[in-house]
């Protein structure tokens, strides 16, 4: 059986060169783009609760990071290793459950935060007073 194989003279032809339009964007405005960009950040909060007795837990899409400040509200974005309400997630009994919860980022000015579990019963959370740090990647018990 025969292949045809096609022959390009690579060696013969030119390269083709392309190159990229340069920008040059003044410092004022590159420092006022990167500082947006850093306030779209995610903000991470790794939970602790301590269970003597077992149990369950879930949480409400009601919970919010709150600037102390400016009273400005931080959305929660997303939970892992707990169900949102109105699922229940099982807790061993004696065991101390762990999950995390992702917010939406603040502005740069924010130094202290509460974190809030705001629902139409008992037993939300309230956590005071949060420092912020420069990672916003924050460890909090809930009791």
């Amino acid at each position: 059986m025969n292949y045809l194989i096609p022959t390009n003279n690579l060696e013969t032809e030119e390269p083709q060169v392309t190159t990229t339009p340069s920008v040059k964007i003044e410092q004022d405005l590159k420092d006022e783009i990167l500082s947006q960009i850093h306030e779209e950040n995610t903000v991470i909060v790794h939970c602790s609760y301590n269970s003597i007795f077992g149990g369950s837990i879930r949480i409400w899409n009601s919970t919010f990071r709150i600037d102390k400040a400016s009273g400005d509200r931080s959305k929660l974005l997303h939970a892992e290793n707990i169900t949102f309400a109105p699922v229940w997630t099982p807790i061993p009994e004696g065991k101390s459950f762990r999950f995390t919860l992702i917010f939406s980022g603040f502005s740069k000015s924010c130094e202290f935060f509460d974190l809030l579990e705001d629902i139409p019963e008992a037993g939300g959370f309230f956590i005071q007073n949060i420092k912020r740090n420069k990672d916003d990647i924050y460890q909090v018990n809930i009791m």
